[in-house]
């Protein structure tokens, strides 16, 4: 038997030792990895795995099981097991499958599989352009290092209620990391990239430069006097903004009332003109599907328009338990059950350049780094630590590192102006980012 078929038996076996309803996901790789530090090879590993998980509901009681191996043999154990367990559980009264979807069975369309999988000297090579260019700029000391990798993955879900996809990826992925300066003094800084194409990949070299000249402007940082100022935050810390805001309006925080924005749907929450989207059809993307955990078909959506919130993110479970359809945004591990998560999220971009959006900045910080998780997503509270640069007269100055900034994520978001400098390389993407009136912690 094919692995679809093979899921299919097991569902069977579910259904036969006493499941109403049933699900089995199987998540497999291969992977290869090197990582270099100083010319020298510090790691190769290729690595194959596989991992089954099989949810079973008994009514609306739920239970899961995981496997890491696709053995047949062990099968009727597995799901005599789950049942066993989903008996003795207390009943969800929002569980269930997601009803049955018309989604692809495969991501054919949206070009996420590149054919060439990449040797282990092609991968060296890739964490070497990338480590020896950020060697050779004036001022970088050291490295911790390069890494390059490959890995393809597949995901197979089938559910008792009619739904049967396969769904396989590749991703290609390289990091490096400088260090300039000496003793306590030192600064780091670093640059990856990351794609389904190995052709879609940043210059490892010019990866490697930007890395070395980062840490090296990052050298002799001050702190400056505790102010309320504007603070811009550079495109590679903006999307933890958007990370906060998708985790304010998950469905399941929005059924138990733990965020901020429980009571705003249809309001504005952020500046008239701001567009915030969620795109799991994204040709190429680094986290598109046309298909959810629960085989919900994926479909574009936009969260925020023009200012005002315009959905919750939902899986079955807690769009059930608001009242409203899912749609199609759940994730799910082998051993956890589905919960709402974003995609290919992205803030639209602005009219200004960045440039442009700091021109009048008398006084501010521009945000490269951001240190800890100091958000508190009931009241909104903000409050992280920081590195970055000085903003004087309109344009990057000084180095400031060991700073704080906080806020409240509602002043921050109403209160939010994006560049025009959008590029898709995370999952999550934003521009540059200008917020006023946050309060910078320094000496």
């Amino acid at each position: 038997m094919d692995v679809t078929d093979q899921l299919h038996a097991l569902l069977g076996l579910a259904r036969k030792a006493g499941a109403d309803a049933a699900d089995v996901v199987l998540h497999a790789g291969t992977a290869l990895s090197v990582s270099r530090r100083l010319g020298k090879l510090e790691h190769l590993e290729r690595s194959e795995a596989q991992d089954l998980g099989l949810r079973v509901f008994v009514g609306r009681r739920a239970a899961i099981v995981s496997a890491a191996s696709l053995d047949s043999a062990q099968f009727p154990a597995l799901a005599e097991r789950a049942v066993a367990m989903a008996r003795v559980v207390p009943e969800d009264p929002y569980g269930g499958l997601a009803e049955r979807s018309d989604a692809p069975p495969d991501n054919s369309a949206l070009d996420l599989i590149d054919p060439h999988e990449p040797g282990t000297e092609a991968l060296l090579a890739r964490a070497a352009a990338a480590e020896d260019t950020a060697l050779a700029v004036p001022g970088v000391t050291n490295s911790e290092g390069a890494e390059a990798g490959w890995r393809r993955s597949e995901t197979v879900l089938v559910t008792s209620a009619g739904f049967s996809g396969r769904y396989v990826r590749t991703s290609h992925s390289f990091m490096v990391t400088a260090l300039a300066g000496d003793g306590v003094g030192m600064q780091r800084d670093y640059e990856y990239s990351s794609a389904p194409h190995e052709s879609d990949l940043d210059d490892a070299a010019e990866s490697g430069q930007r890395a070395g000249d980062r840490a090296v402007a990052r050298l002799n940082p001050t702190r400056p006097d505790t102010a309320r100022l504007p603070v811009v935050y550079d495109p590679r810390v903006a999307g933890s903004l958007l990370g906060h805001l998708s985790a304010a309006i998950n469905g399941a925080s929005v059924a138990r009332g733990t965020t901020f924005l429980k009571d705003r749907m249809g309001q504005l929450v952020f500046a008239p003109g701001i567009g915030i989207v969620d795109d799991p059809l994204r040709f190429r993307g680094l986290r598109s599907r046309v298909a959810d955990a629960e085989g919900v078909a994926a479909r574009t959506c936009v969260l925020v328009e023009d200012g005002r919130l315009l959905t919750w993110l939902l899986d079955s479970r807690s769009a059930r338990q608001l009242g409203l359809q899912s749609l199609g945004q759940a994730a799910r591990g082998t051993g956890s059950p589905p919960s709402p998560s974003t995609t290919n999220l992205f803030l639209r971009p602005g009219a200004l350049s960045p440039a442009e959006l700091m021109s009048d900045i008398r006084l501010g910080v521009y945000v490269t780094e951001l240190i800890g998780s100091g958000v508190n997503g009931v009241p909104g509270d903000y409050s992280r630590g920081a590195a970055g640069f000085m903003i004087r007269d309109g344009a990057i100055a000084e180095p400031v590192a060991e700073i704080t900034i906080a806020g409240t994520l509602p002043e921050m978001f109403a209160h939010l102006l994006p560049a025009d400098d959008l590029r898709f390389r995370r999952g999550t993407d934003s521009p540059t980012v200008r917020i006023e009136g946050m309060t910078v912690g320094g000496a």
